[in-house]
């Protein structure tokens, strides 16, 4: 290829990856939905953006490595500390059971749907095992189902992506190596592979936590420090061992966030927008392989094959792996029906497609068109059924207010249990240690982390949180905070009125709503303190002397504030005022 013509390619291919997402953004539909099209719309039309030809033999490696970043992001989300009891048990039954059953029941039906070899049918089999978190992660975020539903699904395609990599390697080189097939020989490399990878994580961990506990980089060259860790290990693991990389990336992510020495900032826009692109110029580039002439014979029956993993196997796969965890019938009945392929499949079918049919392996080429069908339709049947099936089985979050109330103040505790007593679902977080007692002795809920962590970027969809209440007793705080999180939050941002204007409590830009101007933190305390309570009072009528609006509480159960001159916001639906007044 020509310079001209490796630029035109590589300009194309991300310019294509990053407007297909931002138009499924706009119609809040999966990107993938869009890439995959368009991918193979633009592989028809020219050349130039075919990775086989831009990149040549690198071409594989370098998507391995792009997994890799993509999985330790995934993995970063992953705290083992939350994943206790029975959905613990189930993730890891979804893993195992899932392998066992998908596998050979993919494998069993490709053969007469497709018309594939044994050995190319069971290569097949073997890659559409995996889920994937860059698809089942957008789609929960859209369902918002409870949070024990959504930590099951997202430890589960973070995980079984790993395995089904390392599953992949074992096969093809089973498949192409005759000295590789018996049983006892697959069983052993198969541990040694997932031994590398482990070894991988933990020896890339230790490097982490000198870098980032030790040496302390700050957040530029922490994030590089990460990047390059990552890709290094990664790398390093699977130059011993094919795909062992893409566990040591999730162990490494796994232990980075469950470890407290590592406390890393939950706010990761680097990873976030490497992860984005990455994704999309991966299925941009892998579909764009994928020609009309090779689709079209096997367009049908892969669909065919969809259907009956979408209908038969994944809700049986589901059943047997979530009997006896303590989830509901409902809950059960959603993870049976959420298994989403996505890049892992899409990448490993690209791999190994190509490597087989080199090795005269009957319907290899066939592979990678049924791998793209499979992905497709079964991202677009969850995209669209996943949000009326989760209403069908009562499975979504309830409708109600979470608000996330900033501050440890012994009045703002008491209004955290007050809209509790009223059937909200309230969070707290505070910075000070004794602040952070009082709430846990209160029993109210606690957010971990940082501020950032508990209403920034994906973490406003997995705490369901749907409003900020900074209350804290320093002007200067709240104001500050208002300004930061009113850039990156994705829900509305209300503070406390200064005690005293000045320049340090007023923030740039848009400033976030203000509660009552009358209720400083200061004037809150002191009235607390001399015996005013948070009361709730009924909907309509005067106040009583002495008592001044706070919120009021709508009959769905949405909060909100007074507004700055102490009336009501929205008061066509008022099903009850929370006061401060005496007791």
């Amino acid at each position: 290829m020509t310079s001209e013509q490796i630029l035109t390619g590589a300009g194309l291919t991300v310019v294509l990856a990053v407007a297909s997402q931002l138009v499924a953004a706009r119609l809040r539909v999966p990107a993938i939905i869009l890439l995959l099209p368009v991918g193979f719309a633009a592989g028809a039309i020219t050349d130039d953006i075919h990775p086989d030809r831009l990149l040549g033999p690198a071409f594989s490696p370098l998507v391995s490595l792009a997994v890799s970043v993509v999985l330790y992001d995934a993995g970063l989300g992953l705290d083992l500390r939350r994943l206790t009891g029975g959905a613990r048990h189930a993730v890891v039954r979804l893993v195992w059971v899932g392998v066992l059953v998908t596998a050979p029941a993919a494998a069993l039906l490709s053969v007469p749907l497709l018309g594939l070899s044994a050995a190319a049918a069971t290569m097949l089999g073997t890659i559409l095992v995996v889920s994937g978190p860059t698809v089942v992660g957008p789609l929960l975020n859209f369902v918002r189902p409870t949070d024990r539903v959504q930590r099951i699904l997202m430890w589960e395609g973070s995980l079984i992506d790993a395995v089904g990599g390392i599953l992949g390697a074992l096969v093809f080189h089973a498949l192409v190596d005759q000295r590789h097939r018996s049983l006892g020989r697959g069983l052993l490399e198969f541990a040694a592979g997932v031994g590398v990878g482990l070894v991988g994580g933990l020896l890339g961990a230790a490097v982490l936590w000198w870098l980032l506990v030790r040496v302390r980089l700050g957040e530029v060259l922490g994030s590089s420090a990460q990047l390059a860790a990552v890709v290094g290990v990664a790398a390093g693991c699977d130059a011993l061992r094919d795909d062992t990389g893409l566990i040591a990336a999730v162990v490494m992510g796994v232990l980075v966030a469950t470890v407290p020495a590592f406390d890393l900032p939950a706010r990761r826009p680097f990873f976030e927008t490497l992860v984005s692109l990455v994704v999309g110029v991966l299925f941009v580039s892998i579909s764009s392989t994928v020609s009309w002439s090779a689709l079209r014979p096997v367009l049908l029956p892969a669909l065919a094959l969809a259907a009956v993993l979408v209908a038969v196997v994944r809700p049986l796969v589901g059943s047997l792996s979530t009997a006896g965890c303590g989830l509901t019938e409902g809950e059960r009945a959603f993870v049976g029906w959420m298994a989403p392929r996505g890049i892992v499949a899409a990448s490993t079918a690209a791999t190994f497609s190509a490597g087989l049919a080199a090795a005269g392996i009957g319907g290899a080429p066939k592979i990678l068109p049924a791998t793209f069908t499979v992905i497709v339709a079964t991202v677009t049947v969850y995209g669209l059924t996943a949000v009326p099936a989760a209403r069908l089985l009562r499975v979504v979050r309830r409708a109600r207010s979470r608000p996330l109330l900033v501050g440890g103040e012994p009045w703002a505790v008491e209004l955290a249990a007050v809209l509790r007593s009223a059937g909200l679902d309230v969070l707290l977080w505070a910075g000070r240690d004794e602040q952070r007692a009082r709430i846990a002795a209160a029993g109210l809920p606690l957010a971990d982390g940082e501020l950032l962590a508990a209403v920034g970027g994906e973490a406003v969809e997995q705490e369901g949180v749907t409003a900020v209440y900074l209350l804290t007793a320093e002007d200067e705080f709240n104001a500050l905070a208002a300004a930061l999180l009113g850039d990156d939050s994705a829900v509305p941002v209300t503070r406390l009125a200064a005690t005293r204007p000045g320049p340090g409590v007023h923030a740039p830009g848009p400033s976030a709503a203000v509660l009552p101007a009358a209720l400083t933190a200061t004037e809150l305390a002191r009235r607390h303190a001399a015996g005013a309570r948070i009361l709730r009072r009924p909907a309509h009528g005067p106040l009583p002397p002495g008592h001044d609006l706070l919120f009021t509480l709508d009959h769905a159960g949405r909060l909100r504030p007074a507004t700055p001159h102490g009336r009501p916001a929205g008061s066509a639906d008022i099903a009850e005022r929370i006061v401060l007044g005496p007791a």
